[in-house]
């Protein structure tokens, strides 16, 4: 029953996603990315989604442990919600000390708090209290992975399926380099994430089981935040790896790699590549534009403001010829509303728009009255 349901579930989600690309923008026009051995990457801006390079990024594969990354989103996006805590105690049970593969050693009975699990899951790889994460939060681990089905979906990951919550080969389940950096994006919203993801050695019980984290980038990488390696017969070795760098956070998927070491090689030289390329600009400049006047308004004038920030990558040879233009009206008529569209700020590059966004009233700016009007002739009299 548990396969036929997460069979179809799959089968849902791949009928109705959105296309592979919709979910980030490409760098289409940028450098040639450099030549990697591994078979399918991906190289992603956090911010934006900016494909910076890829190759074979749709092509299911199997994920191995990367797969802790969809895990790891739902917990912390649990979390988040305040439907747990990072003290909340968690309880291991038979199933899950029966895991093999990367595990932490749990025994059944035993109780961690979600922190010290979250810990086991991130450095460690720890099958088992992945399992033990997913029936806390769903009760079981199949309703857990109809959660990580569902999230994919939402997501926009249609070249992905889940089967299990720790990644061991399993037929049917599989992911792609482009759903992989999706997943990793949402999950690196969560800033604290880096509190576990960023972690060379730790412990458990008391400092009496050291903790080992499998992506060695963590340690030589600079400004490395994680994320997660995976490694079985069928998947290969594969690496989602962030890092950050000038207030740019890149991720980095590589899957099928035909070793350890040409994994971590993979995804240092995309890294490398996309540092040493390109560079987050706002789309909204630091400079405020200047108010704009009110006509019969309580207030003389309006603040326009940028309605939401937007992060553009671009070529670090670019900047200097990137260009503002403001679109305001010379005023407006009252009543305006807080939020009220006003104009719109477009950053273009040779004549090409690279972002446009709305500016909008920052505050109200109600209609003159009678009232208003008389109360401010009679305060001018009393000055006067």
């Amino acid at each position: 029953m548990k396969r036929i349901f997460t069979f179809l579930l799959c089968f849902a989600i791949l009928g109705v996603g959105v296309p592979p690309r919709a979910a980030a923008e490409s760098a289409a026009s940028g450098p040639a990315a450099p030549s990697v051995p591994a078979p399918s990457v991906i190289l992603v801006e956090r911010d934006s989604g900016t494909v910076l390079a890829e190759k074979n990024a749709d092509e299911r594969l199997s994920p191995a442990s990367v797969t802790k990354v969809m895990t790891l989103l739902l917990v912390m996006e649990a979390i988040a919600a305040g439907q747990i805590t990072k003290e909340d105690s968690v309880t291991v049970s038979r199933a899950s000390m029966r895991m093999g593969g990367s595990t932490a050693y749990l025994a059944e009975g035993e109780r961690y708090t979600i922190h010290e699990m979250l810990k086991a899951v991130a450095i460690q790889s720890a099958n088992d209290a992945s399992v033990a994460l997913a029936e806390h939060l769903a009760g079981s681990e199949e309703s857990f992975v109809a959660r990580m089905n569902s999230r994919a979906q939402e997501l926009g990951m249609v070249n992905t399926c889940f089967k299990n919550v720790h990644g061991l080969d399993e037929e049917g389940h599989y992911s792609s380099a482009r759903d992989i950096a999706l997943m990793s994006r949402a999950l690196l919203m969560h800033k604290d994430i880096r509190d576990y993801t960023t972690v060379w050695m730790d412990s458990l019980r008391d400092g009496t089981f050291m903790l080992a984290n499998t992506n060695r980038l963590v340690r030589f990488y600079e400004g490395a935040t994680g994320l997660k390696t995976g490694s079985t017969s069928r998947a290969g070795c594969c690496i989602s790896a962030s890092a950050e760098r000038g207030g740019m956070e890149l991720i980095a998927v590589v899957m099928k790699a035909g070793s350890s070491d040409d994994r971590f090689e993979s995804a240092r030289t995309l890294l490398d590549f996309g540092f040493a390329t390109y560079t987050t600009v706002k789309a909204y400049p630091d400079e405020v534009p200047a108010p704009i006047p009110v006509l019969l308004g309580e207030q003389r004038e309006v603040q326009p403001i940028v309605e939401s920030e937007r992060v553009v990558v671009v070529e670090k040879s670019a900047v200097k010829a990137l260009r503002r233009e403001t679109a305001l009206p010379a005023e407006v008529k009252a009543p305006v509303r807080a939020g009220q569209p006003l104009g719109e700020l477009t950053l273009t590059l040779n004549g090409e728009t690279l972002a446009s966004v709305p500016l909008v009233a920052a505050s109200e700016v109600k209609k003159l009255t009678f009232r208003v009007v008389l109360g401010r002739m009679l305060r001018m009299l009393m000055l006067g």
